[in-house]
C-alpha cells in the first residue's frame, strides 16, 4: 500500500552493512556479450550502497545485457545473509498495477465498463452522506479520482501494531473509509490517493467473475508468464524463503517488522513477488501480452496527481530525462518493505528495486533509477 505521506531518512549506521556483488545474467552469456555495456548497472549498483537502506533486491532487464539480477546490502541482518536479487518481498502498492491490468482484460471481454458505476457491480454499497456509487465510475476508482478516502485514515488504523496478526476482509476497509469525511487534499484534477479504491475494484472483480481477485490474477497473469515467485499471501504472516527482511526505525534502531497479517490490504497492496517476477509482469504489460492495445492506451491515460507526477490507471508516468518515457508504481508497507521500479514505454528496458526497509534517501533511489533507466542498452 502506499500512504500520503512516507519517510526519508537516511540510516547512517546501517551504510557499513552495504555491498554490491557483481551483477549475474539470466539469460546465458549476456553479461558477456561484447555488445553489453554493465557499466550503468555497476555505477548504480555502487550508488546504491550510499542509500541508507538495510537490502535491495535488483533486477534490471535491457535489449544487450538481457535479465541481470543483483542485491545491495543485507536480506536479513540478523543472520548477516547478503542480498542476491532473488528475493521474496511485499510489494504494496505495486500489486495496484496488476489489479488494473486484470480490471482491463475484463474490461475488453465486456465483462466490466470503465465508465460504468459501482453501484452497477455492488448495488446500495455506496450511500452516504458524502458518496454515491451511482456516480463513482470504475475508471475513477483505477485513477484515484472517486473522492473516497483512504481507509487507513480511519481510527482503527492509527496502531497499525495493533492488528498485525489480525485477519481483515476487504469490505470492513471500505465501511471503514465512508465513514470518513471526504479527503482535503484533491488535486484540481480530483485525483487523491486512496487504497480504498482497489480493494473496491477487487471486490467489483469477485461480483463479476464469481472469482477472487487473488485467483485472477493467478490465472490471467502469474501462470499466463509462468511466474514462479509470485503468490498472494492471504493470512499466512511469513514471506516465502529467501526473503527480504522488512525493517522499520524504532528509537534509532532497526526493528525487524517482516511477519505480518496483510489480509487488509487486499487489492491495494497484498501480492509478493520478487523482482525478476515484478520485471516479468512489467515488461510483458508494456509490450502488449497482458492487454488489447485500446486497453494498455487506456491505462495510459494520464492526470496530474499529488507529487508532480502523472497517474493513469494503475500507473505511474515518469520522464528520467525530456523525451524518454517510463512507467512503474511505487509501494510501501507497513513491514518496512518498499518497491521502487521504472519500464520505458516499449517495455524493452526495466529497473526494479525491493528495498527491505522503510527509511532511506528516497530521492537518491529515484535519481539511481532514472540514471539507469537512461543508460541502460
Amino acid at each position: 500500500m502506499r500512504r500520503r505521506t512516507s519517510a526519508a531518512v537516511i540510516l547512517s549506521f546501517t551504510a557499513s552493512l552495504m555491498t554490491a556483488p557483481a551483477a549475474s545474467a539470466d539469460s546465458a552469456g549476456a553479461a558477456g556479450s561484447p555488445r553489453c555495456d554493465a557499466k550503468p548497472i555497476q555505477a548504480a549498483l555502487k550508488a546504491l550502497k550510499g542509500v541508507g537502506a538495510s537490502g535491495i533486491s535488483v533486477t534490471v532487464k535491457s535489449p544487450r545485457c538481457g535479465v541481470q539480477k543483483s542485491g545491495v546490502g543485507l536480506a536479513d541482518i540478523r543472520t548477516g545473509r547478503k542480498a542476491v536479487g532473488n528475493e521474496h518481498s511485499r510489494i504494496a502498492s505495486n500489486t495496484k498495477t496488476w489489479v488494473a491490468t486484470v480490471v482491463l482484460q475484463l474490461v475488453g471481454e465486456g465483462k466490466i465498463k470503465l465508465d460504468g458505476k459501482v453501484d452497477d457491480y455492488l448495488p446500495g454499497l455506496i450511500r452516504t452522506k458524502h458518496y454515491d456509487g451511482r456516480k463513482i465510475t470504475i475508471r475513477q476508482l483505477l485513477q484515484h479520482t472517486s473522492g473516497l478516502p483512504d481507509y487507513l485514515e480511519a481510527p482503527y488504523w492509527e496502531n497499525d501494531e495493533k492488528h498485525r496478526w489480525d485477519h481483515t476482509e476487504p469490505l470492513l476497509t471500505v465501511k471503514q473509509a465512508l465513514k470518513l469525511p471526504p479527503p482535503d487534499d484533491r488535486t484540481p484534477d480530483g485525483f487523491s490517493y486512496s487504497n480504498t479504491n482497489y480493494n473496491l475494484a477487487g471486490l467489483i472483480v469477485t461480483k463479476v467473475t464469481g472469482r477472487s481477485i487473488s485467483t485472477e490474477i493467478k490465472q490471467r497473469i502469474v501462470k499466463r508468464l509462468g511466474l514462479r515467485e509470485t503468490y498472494w499471501p492471504g493470512d499466512r504472516v511469513t514471506i516465502r524463503k529467501p526473503d527480504l527482511r522488512g525493517y522499520v526505525e524504532r528509537n534509532g534502531r532497526l526493528v525487524d517488522k517482516t511477519e505480518w497479517n496483510v489480509s487488509a490490504a487486499d487489492a491495494s497492496g497484498a501480492l509478493v513477488s520478487s523482482a525478476g517476477d515484478v520485471t516479468a509482469f512489467w515488461t510483458a504489460l508494456l509490450s502488449g501480452k497482458l492487454l488489447a492495445p485500446a486497453q494498455l492506451a487506456e491505462m495510459k491515460r494520464t492526470i496530474p496527481d499529488d507529487s508532480a507526477g502523472r497517474y493513469g490507471l494503475g500507473v505511474e508516468r515518469y520522464e528520467p530525462r525530456p523525451g524518454l518515457v517510463a512507467w512503474g508504481h511505487s509501494g510501501y508497507m507497513e513491514t518496512g518493505h518498499k518497491l521502487r521500479n521504472a519500464v520505458t514505454d516499449d517495455g524493452k528496458r526495466a529497473v526494479t528495486l525491493l528495498i527491505g526497509s522503510e527509511s532511506f534517501n528516497e530521492d537518491k533511489v529515484d535519481s539511481v533509477i532514472n540514471r539507469l533507466i537512461r543508460d541502460l542498452r
